[in-house]
């Protein structure tokens, strides 16, 4: 609280004339501490600790021998490809065959906009995987594969994963690019004018 010191600073001596008193002033500042103390407990106890946004990957284990690796069937398949600019290609299998580029509807092109963009293609594909699954009665899961060109951006690969989560992709792989797949982007971006 203020506080004011009225005493008079004379010994014994009498004052001669008339002079005015001088008052000094005294501000305690202990409450206006404990206040701010006080609200600095209230606010650590009350908010909440913001939590790591981390995305789960499950990586699978190294192995050498062939039949403990994961296969893929080509008709459940479908490879993704991320170029520079944005851009995403996509063919559906796994492109083992180096004549399969002779199909002119084989390799495709498309965006991450929201119509008709590689959401699309993933319901398209996970849909057609599913009918297939049970008129087959077989347990197939649709299978994506992730392979990233020079050129695209940690971004594109960050939208790419939110997409499996999104459609609910159980099973999707990131795999090396290979030398073919380099070709057929470069093929499609100087078809389509991108540099």
């Amino acid at each position: 609280m203020a506080e004011m010191d009225t005493s008079s600073s004379g010994g014994g001596k009498k004052h001669q004339g008339t002079k005015s008193k001088k008052l000094s002033t005294r501000v305690d500042m202990t409450p206006m501490v404990d206040l701010g103390f006080l609200l600095i407990t209230f606010f650590m106890l009350t908010t909440t600790m913001s939590k790591p946004k981390t995305m789960d990957l499950v990586m699978p284990k190294d192995t050498e021998k062939e039949e403990e690796q994961n296969k893929v069937k080509e008709s459940t398949a479908l490879t993704i490809l991320l170029g520079k600019k944005d851009q995403v290609y996509y063919y559906e299998g796994l492109a083992q065959d180096p004549n399969a580029s002779s199909n002119p509807d084989f390799f495709k092109a498309t965006s991450f906009a929201n119509t008709n963009g590689i959401r699309d293609v993933i319901i398209k594909k996970r849909d057609e995987v599913a009918r297939l699954r049970n008129a087959k009665g077989e347990p197939e899961d649709v299978v994506v594969i992730i392979k990233a060109d020079d050129g695209s951006t940690y971004k594109n690969f960050v939208d790419l994963l939110d997409e499996m989560a999104i459609n609910r992709i159980q099973r999707y792989a990131t795999v090396d690019i290979s030398d073919q797949d380099k070709q057929w982007i470069k093929s499609t971006e100087a078809t389509n004018g991108i540099q």
